[in-house]
């Protein structure tokens, strides 16, 4: 007959080498970064305010809370929403002319139109106008929260089922 090793775990014998003994938590991943405020506290800057139009560079964009604000062309405002159409990520760049998702590598134009996927369909649209020299929010509230992603499996089955 071998012998065996034989320890006493919470009252109770375990055949076998003693357990391990337990690792130390991982360091706590550093809290995401806080999106930017979705209003303009500025004196002077109508109540639904969401940017200077010179904070937003001709050929670029900002984003600000759930809301992504491009300037195409020189006085041409886009509204879009935040929420990646692949999986419901929220785009965080624009540089290089595009609008980039960090999780699956998705880019969209400074119109929303996709110019690189795996997403198939371009950014919701937001309301957005200049008054004066300020882009203002149109319908939809600009600090409402992202939507949470939707699951991998939305891509392949039809709209509606299985919460997609």
């Amino acid at each position: 007959m071998a012998a065996r090793q034989v320890s006493v775990r919470d009252g109770q014998l375990i055949a076998g080498p003693a357990p391990a003994p337990p690792v130390a938590p991982a360091a706590e991943e550093a809290p995401p970064a806080v999106p930017a405020p979705a209003t303009v506290t500025e004196p002077g800057a109508p109540d639904n305010a969401i940017a200077r139009t010179s904070d937003v560079p001709v050929g670029g964009g900002v984003i600000v809370g759930n809301t992504v604000v491009t300037q195409p062309n020189a006085g041409s405002f886009v509204g879009l929403s935040v929420v990646c159409t692949h999986l419901g990520c929220a785009v965080n760049d624009i540089s290089g002319g595009t609008i980039n998702c960090p999780c699956h590598g998705s880019k969209f134009n400074l119109d929303g139109s996709v110019a690189a996927g795996p997403a198939t369909r371009s950014l919701d649209g937001r309301e957005v106008s200049v008054q004066g020299d300020w882009v203002v929010s149109g319908a939809g509230d600009p600090s409402a929260p992202i939507p949470p992603p939707k699951p991998w499996w939305c891509e392949i089955i039809p709209p509606g089922c299985l919460g997609c």
